[in-house]
């Protein structure tokens, strides 16, 4: 079996169109309708139903997707072993919430030591983009900060749970206070990140509950600089946990005992069941997964 034809039946599949699998490969889309029915020919099996401008996978292609996987994944594993893993190659695009995308350069300086050849391209979106871009193949894997995601369509790469909670200097009158009704909070000036995104969605939907609402003196997707100014008494913000434990453990903010008010979210790391698991991706989800 030609592994050409293989890896074009997986580039159709995944993209869902023979133009886009053409362009994507560098091919004609006379070549690539030849190859797929080569392979169709081999099996004796249709592996796609054609009906107007869209094209999806029969049952029987469903199964030949699978195999096709593995054994694209076998030939990939052969490369590896024939070769030092330095020379693994290629582009990774990975969407993700701007939340968290500090914690990427963490660790980032050893992921590209270890991985020279491999590209990586970060998009920043609110949930449902992110998966409209993994839905549609335009990114390989999501990192989302927002309730649990349970899918059959995706596979869950890791996940954590993470509680988020008002916060507020650690000079204010508010951090000398035992339980601290919403309504009081919520008279301090606020710095959110913007609107609609992850956890400021969610909080805002339970105040909304209870027809109340926070009007920010700022709204930026710059966590780090949220905490920063927090710090610095420019006012109050609802942030995770993680975000502000680096202050809380210096001293410079405190987690206010707002009862009640703690959210918890899931990071979580996903990508699409049908994706193929090439060596730079699955060297871009450990990455992402032991951050």
């Amino acid at each position: 079996m030609d592994m050409k034809n293989l890896r074009t039946f997986i580039q159709v599949a995944e993209l869902g169109s023979f133009t886009k699998a053409a362009r994507k490969l560098g091919f004609s889309q006379p070549a690539v309708t030849f190859q797929i029915k080569q392979l169709e020919a081999e099996l004796d099996v249709r592996l796609f139903e054609r009906v107007r401008h869209t094209v999806a996978l029969t049952a029987q292609g469903r199964t030949v997707l699978g195999c096709a996987y593995q054994m694209a994944r076998l030939t990939q594993e052969l490369t590896r072993e024939l070769h030092t893993a330095g020379e693994v190659t290629g582009h990774i695009h990975l969407a993700m919430a701007d939340s968290l995308v500090g914690m990427l350069g963490r660790a980032f300086r050893n992921f590209w030591r270890d991985w020279p050849g491999i590209r990586l391209k970060i998009t920043t979106a609110g949930t449902e983009e992110m998966f409209r871009l993994l839905n549609h193949n335009e990114a390989d894997l999501v990192m989302t900060l927002d309730r649990r995601v349970y899918d059959a369509e995706y596979i869950i790469v890791h996940e954590e749970k993470v509680t988020a909670r008002f916060v507020a200097p650690a000079d204010s009158p508010l951090a000398r206070r035992g339980a601290i009704p919403v309504e009081e909070v919520l008279d301090a000036p606020f710095l959110l990140t913007e609107k609609g995104m992850s956890y400021r969605r969610l909080l805002d939907e339970r105040l909304a509950a209870r027809s109340l609402e926070i009007v920010p003196v700022l709204e930026t997707g710059d966590v780090a600089l949220i905490c920063r100014l927090v710090e610095q008494g420019a006012g109050c913000s609802f942030l995770p946990d993680y975000a502000t434990q680096s202050g809380v453990e210096a001293g410079r903010l405190v987690r206010l005992p707002v009862e009640g008010w703690e959210i918890d979210i899931w990071k979580q790391l996903l990508c699409h069941r049908d994706k193929w698991l090439s060596p730079q991706l699955q060297a871009v989800m450990e990455y992402c997964a032991q951050i």
